[in-house]
Order: C-alpha cells, then sequence, then structure tokens
C-alpha cells in the first residue's frame, strides 16, 4: 500500500505535502456536538419517528452475534480512505461494555438493520462506526440510533459528542446534521504519487466517487494508526461514518 499522510484542512503540513507533489486522494470531516434540554426534543423525534419499522434499544452483550453478522454484511459499505476505513469487528469489539456502548434497531422479525457504537471518554463521547443494513437504508434508521445514543448518555450526565466521516458520504452528512452535529474540521488524506483510492485522484473542491446514500460513523483519522498498533500522531476528533 503506498504511504498516506493525514492532516487537518488548515495545517501547515497540508502545504508542505503538495509543494512535494502530493495529491489529496480522500477528504473527510468531523464534528461536534453539545446537548442541552433544547435537543431532547429534537433527538427524541428523530429516535421514536421509525418505531413504525423498527424497536431502537441498546445493545446488549447476548446481540454480539447480530452485531456480527451485520457488520460482516456491511463491511465493504465504507467510502473513503483511511481516515474513514473499518476494521471488521472482532467478538470483544462487538460486545458492548461499560465504555463502549451501541445502540440498534431491530425489525420485526428480530434482525438487527442499524447500529452505532460510541467510545465513552471522561470529556467526550465520540462515536466509533455507524451502519445501517443496505435495503433499510434512507427511512432515518442512522439518525435514529444516534439519536437514542446521544439522549441515553445525556441523561446520564454526558454533554460533548464528536462524530466524523467521509466527504463521500452525503447521506451520513444530512443525517449527522439532523441529530444536531456541527462540522468544524476538514481532513485531507494525500499520497505521494498521486495514485488513489481506486486510482483515482480527489479533484480540488472536493468531489470524488459516489457512494449513493449513507448510514456508518466513522474514527477520526488515526483510528487504522491506532489499531494496525502504531501510535497516533493525531489528535481524536473525526468519529467514522458509512452508509445509512
Amino acid at each position: 500500500m503506498q504511504e498516506r499522510r493525514v492532516v487537518k484542512a488548515d495545517s501547515s503540513a497540508r502545504s508542505e505535502l503538495e509543494a512535494r507533489g502530493w495529491v489529496v486522494i480522500a477528504r473527510s470531516w468531523g464534528a461536534g456536538l453539545t446537548v442541552d434540554d433544547a435537543s431532547h426534543p429534537r433527538l427524541s423525534a428523530l429516535r421514536d419517528g421509525v418505531e413504525p419499522l423498527v424497536t431502537v434499544r441498546e445493545l446488549e452483550p447476548a446481540d454480539v452475534d447480530a452485531v456480527l453478522a451485520l457488520d460482516r454484511e456491511t463491511l465493504d459499505d465504507y467510502p473513503g480512505d483511511v481516515a474513514t476505513a473499518h476494521e471488521a469487528l472482532t467478538e470483544a469489539r462487538a460486545t458492548p461494555t461499560p465504555d463502549h456502548r451501541g445502540w440498534g434497531a431491530f425489525a420485526h422479525d428480530a434482525h438487527l438493520v442499524a447500529m452505532t457504537f460510541v467510545d465513552i471518554g471522561r470529556e467526550v463521547v465520540e462515536t466509533d462506526f455507524t451502519v445501517v443494513r443496505r435495503g433499510w437504508r434512507g427511512q432515518g434508521l442512522g439518525s435514529a440510533v444516534k439519536s437514542a445514543s446521544v439522549l441515553a448518555l445525556s441523561e446520564q450526565g454526558h454533554v460533548r459528542f464528536r462524530t466524523g466521516g467521509s466527504m463521500d458520504n452525503p447521506a451520513s452528512i444530512a443525517a449527522n446534521r439532523a441529530v444536531g452535529y456541527e462540522r468544524d474540521e476538514e481532513w485531507l488524506t494525500f499520497v505521494a504519487d498521486g495514485e488513489g483510492l481506486r486510482g483515482r485522484p480527489v479533484r480540488a473542491d472536493g468531489a470524488g466517487r459516489s457512494n449513493g446514500d449513507d448510514d456508518t460513523d466513522s474514527r477520526d483519522p488515526t483510528r487504522i494508526l491506532r489499531r494496525a498498533g502504531r501510535t497516533a500522531q493525531l489528535g481524536r476528533s473525526v468519529g467514522m461514518i458509512v452508509p445509512w
């Protein structure tokens, strides 16, 4: 795999890479949400609005097989490059814990059709990922499970939330905007020789390949580096997103 560098769009490193002939092959974003009392009616409406289709609830350790099955089915659906890539879940990562919690949407046949996982830090709750099963996208399920997570955690005293994803994922951008997230960061993935995602560099205006509807949540640009066992060089700020 060619060498990649993920840098903030407004950093000096961007100019240095561009001067050396590096090319942008993917763009990603980060967003924040601070919850207050005024947020609750909007979040409740997004969560409850899908009730005719599904049941939304917090995931439990007993749901691990369903989580793994949905993850396997949607593993190739995450757009972007290394900054928003998604690694297949292990049983450990698919099992909710006090610091790694998940919410899911279950169809009437009891199949899990959407889920989101978050990592709970001391100051900020960060989205790990969010995904919706093919055939169920475009019906607000991604926004519903994310809203459910924010509502539940805000009632337990958490007020600051982070998420993010690929610029190639307009559906997830819109869904997160509906939840109340405000974009405040842009990250660029550079490659040295211009050979990019599927061999196509991203244009200067940020346009790239289209991925249709979107429904997952992605991690920050350092997520892949951390999972590869390397030390993170960038601040944690971006969540990860896939088709909703």
